[in-house]
């Protein structure tokens, strides 16, 4: 997460609500993603919100490192048997320390220009060949949604040229629409890469 208060107020205050609108459906990617991670796999949650997707990680095998900038999702996540802490994007400076990158819906939150910034970041905080999952609202722009969250939103190829910029060799996308939390239709899409 940025350290963007508006946007961390409302995951603070809607945490209960957004844990069960993601309880209603399942990740997209989650499944490739995890049939491509070794086995024993050292994982990053980046964002780990309510922590459901650590949780399948966890009974997949594998440990994994719950983060997120919201201290009420923290706590849900911990609720839910993840040992989470709360850290913002910027505090993620380990080198060569994962298997694989979670970064589902939570990169969205950045400002455009610290875009590429961060994703050298975490390419040096996955092992060589490592594997990186990252999902993110197509569009156009930055603004905030009627929430007050902050957002910025890509189309696809100035998606994938960020990621092949910093060093990710791109292995396979996929696009689709879902309800987010404010209660609207967004386009979608998940990459799967290697560092």
């Amino acid at each position: 997460m940025t350290e963007d208060r508006e946007t961390l107020a409302v995951y603070n205050t809607e945490a209960g609500a957004y844990e069960t609108r993601v309880a209603e459906k399942s990740s997209p990617g989650l499944r490739a993603f995890l049939g491509h991670l070794p086995a024993n796999a050292h994982v990053l949650d980046l964002g780990c919100g309510p922590g459901l997707s650590s949780v399948e990680m966890q009974a997949a095998g594998h440990t994994v490192d719950a983060v997120d900038g919201s201290s009420a999702m923290v706590e849900r996540a911990r609720a839910n048997g993840v040992t989470a802490r709360q850290a913002l994007f910027a505090d993620i400076d380990a080198i060569d320390a994962y298997d694989g990158i979670w970064a589902n819906f939570s990169l969205l939150h950045l400002p455009r220009a610290a875009l590429e910034p961060t994703l050298v970041q975490l390419h040096t905080a996955l092992r060589p060949g490592g594997l990186f999952h990252i999902g993110m609202k197509l569009g156009k722009g930055e603004g905030r949604d009627r929430l007050g969250r902050f957002y910025s939103y890509y189309q696809q190829d100035e998606l994938e040229t960020a990621l092949t910029r910093c060093g990710f060799i791109l292995q396979s996308r996929t696009l689709g629409a879902g309800r987010g939390l404010e209660g609207t239709i967004s386009d979608w899409m998940v990459v799967l890469a290697h560092g």
